[in-house]
């Protein structure tokens, strides 16, 4: 019996936790499925953490089980919907927080087509934001740090435009 009891033993040089199959408790592929009791009411709740995460991705109500007491056991497709649909959550979120940072317009100008581009950096102590302006290439032909509440419109990318990418304000 000793002889099988290292390959039992998990990698001591894998970072990520070990898998976890149980009926209220599922860890695998670096997500956390796990099953609570609703605070809202007498029924049960599931919570999906990513790894690493302090909040989790996605909280829902959970199944009963046959008895109407407890829950219904987690399984594989249920843990595999579970990830598909909290990954979907993370990835709106991101789109989201993306367009609220980085906001693109296209103007006209004697030069050609033009990109102006705000992308806002949110620093904690001193949050700026940059104003580009890039041609048809991808060649830069301005650049300005403005302020992160900065509204970039479409009339001031032109007047920028118009005034060869000087100082704004």
């Amino acid at each position: 019996m000793t002889d099988s009891l290292p390959a039992m033993l998990p990698d001591s040089g894998a970072n990520e936790p070990e898998a976890i199959q149980d009926a209220r408790l599922w860890r695998k592929d670096g997500w956390t499925a796990r099953v609570i009791k609703n605070e809202d009411d007498d029924g049960w709740a599931v919570e999906m953490i990513k790894d690493g995460e302090p909040e989790p991705a996605l909280v829902g109500p959970w199944t009963m089980g046959r008895d109407k007491k407890n829950p219904k056991p987690l399984d594989t497709g249920a843990f595999n919907t579970l990830v598909k649909t909290a990954s979907e959550v993370l990835r709106r979120h991101e789109q989201q927080l993306h367009a609220l940072l980085h906001k693109r317009v296209s103007v006209r100008h004697e030069a050609g087509d033009i990109d102006v581009t705000l992308d806002i950096v949110p620093d904690e102590y001193e949050p700026y934001a940059m104003l580009t302006a890039l041609d048809a290439y991808g060649e830069q032909l301005g650049q300005q740090r403005v302020a992160p509440t900065f509204k970039l419109t479409k009339a001031c990318a032109e007047a920028w435009a118009e005034g060869g990418f000087g100082r704004i304000g």
